[in-house]
């Protein structure tokens, strides 16, 4: 097993003036699961095809363990690939597959018995060997070439969107089935994904990457709390945080007909910026469904006796999912309409096309500066 590092890696493609990948700097550890995430273009299949060797550094360096790898061709790399399409050979058994690598290799024949009947009982083939790809479901032959991989004990594995040509019942129960894989194993892993709740569900790091800067790389708990930046906070958490940009006034915020406290050092440094306004971040689980002159209202200033408290919800869809309930809605913010999703009860549902007033959760409230995006002091 080895450490992972990325040293201001940076990748342009000929004839682009903007990198596709601009100084990465990411230390992955022995062991670790580090999820690569973010939109489509932001970088995460160029910064693995990087460490992979498919793709040139133009400069900085990258490192698995003490060594320098970042000029070295593929093979020299002692890294094992998966990819998105699978790449198994139709003409060939399941075990051939799997011991394709090792027989190119030149390892003796019972050497490579042993490594694919110990890998496929890892993953559950033992009993699908002698089949063929076009013999198997999608998951299994997810698992074939998770197989292949496993076999030739690299230092790093990498996997490039492994999941998304399986439907979601399976993607599901594909992921637990290789993040489990992974712990028992303990093989460094470098896995990319554009879906947020796959990287929070598998990695033991998420690192979120956006027009080929890296912006956050965290504990995906840590993440979901305390988000570096406005790009970070709605990308992470589904649905996604709510971002409302609200005037600064005496003791905290303008939210709606109320005035929510926010962190004093937050407000202290926008107003040393010069901001009159900034963005506040809420998510849907932390509101507040409140009526006039009730509940939580009561804990927080008014603007009149007579205007309910809190912002107002033009109720549009309800999502009832079981346990709980999604209001998707639209608020008035500044004389523009924006959306906002509200999680409530299962049993307290309010009707479409109705209206409902919210505040956040005291201390739940994520400050960001408007202008630059920036977290604020909490």
């Amino acid at each position: 097993m080895a450490t992972v590092t990325f040293d201001n890696a940076t990748r342009i493609y000929p004839g682009s003036e903007k990198a596709a990948v601009d100084k990465l700097n990411i230390d992955i550890q022995d062991g670790e699961f580090l999820v690569l995430v973010g939109p489509s273009g932001c970088g995460k299949s160029t910064s693995l095809r990087m460490l992979a060797g498919l793709e040139d550094v133009n400069s900085g360096a990258i490192r698995i363990g003490e060594r320098d790898v970042t000029h070295l061709p593929p093979k020299d790399r002692d890294i094992a690939m998966v990819f998105q399409n699978y790449a198994l050979y139709p003409h060939m058994t399941v075990a051939d597959n799997m011991g394709f690598a090792l027989k190119i290799a030149g390892v003796n024949k019972a050497e490579i018995r042993k490594k694919v009947e110990d890998a496929a009982k890892i993953l559950d083939l033992t009993e699908y060997l002698g089949r063929k790809p076009k013999a198997l479901s999608g998951g299994q032959r997810q698992r074939v070439a998770m197989g292949r991989a496993i076999v030739r004990e690299p230092q790093v594995f990498l996997m490039d969107e492994p999941l998304s040509n399986l439907d979601a019942k399976l993607r599901v129960s594909t992921r637990t089935q290789i993040a489990g894989l992974q712990r028992r194993l303990g093989i460094t892993t470098v896995y990319v994904t554009h879906d947020q709740v796959e990287a929070m569900t598998m990695g033991d790091r998420v690192a979120v990457l956006k027009d080929g800067l890296l912006q956050q790389v965290d504990a995906p708990r840590n993440m979901y709390d305390r988000p570096a930046n406005l790009f970070v906070a709605g990308f992470i958490g589904s649905p996604a945080m709510n971002l409302i940009e609200v005037p600064i006034t005496d003791g905290g915020v303008k939210f709606g007909n109320s005035v929510v406290p926010v962190s004093r050092d937050a407000l202290s440094t926008a107003s040393a910026r010069g901001d009159r306004t900034v963005t506040v971040g809420v998510r849907p689980e932390h509101f507040t469904v409140v009526e006039q002159n009730g509940g939580a209202a009561q804990s927080l200033a008014k603007e009149s006796e007579t205007a309910p408290a809190g912002l107002a919800v033009d109720v549009n869809v309800v999502e009832e999912t079981g346990a709980d309930g999604y209001i998707y809605g639209t608020v008035d913010v500044g004389g523009a309409s924006k959306d906002l999703v509200v999680r409530v009860s299962s049993r307290a549902v309010p009707e479409k096309g109705s209206t409902v007033h919210v505040v956040p959760s005291p201390g739940e409230i994520h400050v960001f500066a408007t202008s630059t995006g920036e977290r604020l002091a909490d």
